[in-house]
């Protein structure tokens, strides 16, 4: 056995025990009962103590050493390999073990907290997470900025700053595209309710019609829709509003879209490094490609207000186009997972800048209910209600997932230029959608960008699907171009 296949077998053990956590947290938040949430964190922790250990063993730094790679598959296992080894071994193994314990609890305190509208009862979980994930970043930031360093995990070679400036451009013309679109003519929304068995009847259509294969997969509930899973266990979760249908369809899809990343991915890299996404910017441009572009096209739409016809009958909405401007109603909503293509970033970028400044000490949590309301209403120009509908409605901070809101804009640029090249090599595509075909749109997108996984770094990644380097310029005009002729001008 050479170093490399030694190293490899190892990897497999510690990749199959990362999928046990991984499906442990799935069950955590959908099926595993409240009371267990004591023991449950004690689970994870333990866990998370053995993944630890085996991602710090010695033996690994030893096999790196002399590894010889003899493709660029082979060469691609062992930069994640090391990178993964050099980032873990400069956590301590109790620092690991503490924010695995505190995560688990923290979930179930937030999902309290945001039932009760309550978030001084959130605050002090929130504190200390904010304290372990300090703590963290500055075991890996060797004296660099401490967001950098948490960025890291879910975006892999990018900082705060390139963000920022990303996020600068795009600022002005999404606030210009939004005081035109808002000072005309919006469409009256659904003005009836619809029973839970039909649109979850209507998301499972959905998710097969998307590609997603249930054989493989399946669907359930949970507060906060996420995927979860790989190779041949990958599962989504939706969830249902009576008087928003929309809600359910647009979640399911948004989270196929990760499923079906996971599920294309070559088969030969399951439990290797590059076996799943390769981040979650990389991520955020299937799901969103997947739900917008996609999934709210004018020539989608079409076909699915067939389908909730024949779901749910008269509904109150004439025809096709009706329907079309109802699913793509632009409005200042206080959520994120509900907003519109046009107030989306904006949700992004509040959050980008709260949680620097959280991470960076020039924001306490004790201040952030305050702060939030205040960009809020300055960007939205609606007064927040209530913590749920505000600081509370995302589950990202219970879990410690500081770095990983900024990944969903960037996956929106991504998706943006993934449009513009896949509408070059798929000029039927209005004409299959409109039948409710997206098989074209998917394959390109597996054959292109799914199948390699972790193949290449995230922006290679992008580079090798699209044709050219990304930028946010496709993004911005498709919104210009879409929602200018929807609402005329």
């Amino acid at each position: 056995m050479t170093a490399y296949d030694e190293l490899m077998a190892y990897e497999r053990v510690t990749q199959a025990l990362g999928s046990v956590a991984g499906r442990t947290g799935w069950d955590q938040e959908t099926m595993m009962p409240e009371g267990a949430a004591d023991l449950r964190s004690e689970e994870m922790a333990a866990l998370e103590e053995v993944l630890h250990a085996r991602r710090t063993n010695p033996r690994t730094g030893e096999l790196l050493e002399t590894a010889e790679a003899p493709d660029d598959a082979s060469s691609a296992n062992l930069r994640h390999i090391r990178r993964s080894f050099e980032r873990t071994t400069k956590i301590p193994a109790d620092l690991a073990t503490a924010i695995a314990r505190h995560t688990s609890k923290g979930q179930g305190i937030w999902a309290a907290a945001r039932a009760d509208n309550d978030f001084k009862s959130f605050a002090p979980v929130l504190e200390e997470m904010i304290r372990l994930k300090r703590e963290e970043a500055a075991c890996l930031a060797a004296g660099g900025d401490l967001y950098d360093a948490l960025l890291d995990d879910y975006e892999p070679g990018i900082k705060g700053a390139e963000l920022q400036a990303i996020f600068d451009r795009m600022r002005p013309r999404l606030v210009a595209l939004r005081e035109k679109v808002l000072g005309a003519d919006a469409p009256a929304g659904l003005d009836q309710e619809f029973d839970e068995a039909g649109q979850l009847a209507v998301s499972t259509l959905l998710a097969q019609t998307f590609g997603y294969d249930m054989s493989i997969g399946r669907i359930d509930k949970a507060v906060h829709p996420f995927s979860s899973g790989s190779g041949t266990d990958v599962r989504i979760t939706t969830r249902t509003s009576p008087r928003d249908p929309f809600n359910c369809f647009y979640s399911t899809i948004h989270e196929v879209g990760h499923a079906c990343y996971e599920q294309g991915i070559n088969r030969d890299y399951e439990l290797t490094p590059l076996g799943s996404g390769v981040s979650m910017g990389v991520h955020e441009s299937q799901s969103r490609i997947y739900e917008n572009q996609l999934g709210r096209s004018r020539a989608f739409t079409g076909w699915l207000y067939g389908k909730m016809r024949d779901q749910f009958g008269d509904f109150g909405v004439a025809d096709e186009d009706s329907f079309y401007g109802i699913v793509n109603r632009v409005g200042s909503g206080y959520i994120r997972t509900e907003a519109d293509e046009v107030h989306y970033n904006l949700h992004v970028m509040l959050r980008f800048d709260l949680e620097r400044q959280l991470i960076a000490e020039q924001l306490e949590v004790a201040d952030l209910e305050e702060a939030w309301n205040a960009r809020f209403e300055a960007d939205f120009g609606v007064a927040v209600d209530k913590p749920a509908n505000g600081v509370l409605q995302d589950v990202h901070w219970s879990f410690g997932l500081f770095g990983y809101f900024p990944t969903y804009s960037l996956g929106n640029v991504h998706a943006g230029c993934l449009f513009q090249s896949l509408r070059e090599a798929v000029p039927a595509l209005d004409e299959q959608l409109s039948k409710g075909d997206t098989s074209h749109a998917t394959e390109w997108l597996r054959e292109n960008l799914q199948q390699f996984g972790g193949l290449r770094e995230p922006r290679d990644t992008i580079r090798h699907a699209c044709g050219f380097e990304p930028t946010e310029g496709p993004l911005l005009d498709y919104l210009d171009q879409k929602f200018g002729a929807l609402y005329g001008v």
